[in-house]
């Protein structure tokens, strides 16, 4: 079976088990989900494989047409050498991409992700097009496969895709670590490690002056290391009462194909980043 089947059946299955159980807990259809809300998420889930696959189709054929010679140089390397530079080349470089998004440069191709005024597995890949298409760790990624990573890349992104879908599902699966003291050390190390609900539900609320919201914060993706590193962390282990943007409140929720596509199409409405206005992000 191709590496690129595998990768696509896991993502597609560990999606699928979230999406159940959320569906089972009675999560899956959030009340605060407008109509745009449902259109963008369905739309952005079924776009991102297709704006994956072309990214790596491009960054391929470039190493092909660039550096013919290094294909499947680095096949030789330890599965643990190749697993470190992903993590530099792919999750470090999406750090502070993430970061470089809560600025004004990046920030309406990246707004979109913090639009809904829910958590859920459906919000996962739920940003603009752009965001995706630009975004360097894809492009590291595509040409390290080029040069043989193979199937230590499927695995890597089978961690890391299983990680951040649970840090966005609305199954708080990291409660259980802080209800029994017992349990404090490795709600410490695992908190400290990897992105959780806790932590990252943090950078989607809705306000951070009430010592639980941090959307200035806590951008790490699979490694929530990185924010401890470059401190950007905030730990309350506590959920945010709620989500999304103030001014979507004040003014209404943005049409889903002009948060998918800006800047090709622009918003019409008064108060907004993804028109002929201020950039600025929340905060």
């Amino acid at each position: 079976m191709q590496e690129q089947t595998v990768q696509l059946l896991a993502a597609v299955s560990v999606l699928g088990l979230f999406a159940l159980a959320e569906i089972i807990q009675g999560r899956f259809f959030a009340p605060e989900a407008t109509r745009e809300d449902n259109r963008l998420d369905i739309a952005v889930t079924l776009l991102f494989p297709v704006i994956a696959a072309t990214v790596l189709g491009a960054a391929t054929a470039l190493c092909e047409w660039l550096i013919p010679g290094q294909r499947n140089a680095l096949a030789h390397w330890a599965w643990w050498q190749m697993l470190l530079l992903l993590l530099l080349a792919d999750d470090l470089t999406q750090y502070f991409w993430h970061r470089l998004s809560h600025t004004s440069v990046m920030w309406p191709l990246h707004r979109a992700h913090h639009s809904a005024a829910y958590m859920s597995v459906r919000i996962v890949y739920r940003n603009n097009a752009f965001y995706y298409a630009l975004m360097p760790g894809l492009w590291l990624s595509a040409v390290l496969l080029f040069m043989g990573f193979g199937w230590v890349y499927v695995a890597y992104t089978i961690v890391k895709l299983s990680v951040i879908i649970g840090a966005h599902s609305a199954v708080r699966w990291d409660q259980w670590l802080y209800r029994h003291r017992r349990l404090s050390p490795l709600a410490w190390l695992v908190e400290h490690t990897i992105s959780t609900p806790a932590t990252h539900y943090a950078h989607h609320a809705l306000v951070q002056d009430d010592g639980i919201g941090h959307y200035t914060g806590n951008y790490g993706n699979l490694l929530f290391l990185w924010d401890v590193l470059f401190r950007t962390a905030h730990f309350s282990r506590r959920y945010p009462p709620a989500y999304g943007l103030a001014d979507d409140r004040a003014h209404g929720s943005e049409p889903w194909l002009t948060q998918f596509i800006y800047p090709l199409l622009r918003s019409r409405r008064a108060a907004t980043v993804l028109g002929a206005g201020s950039h600025q992000p929340p905060g």
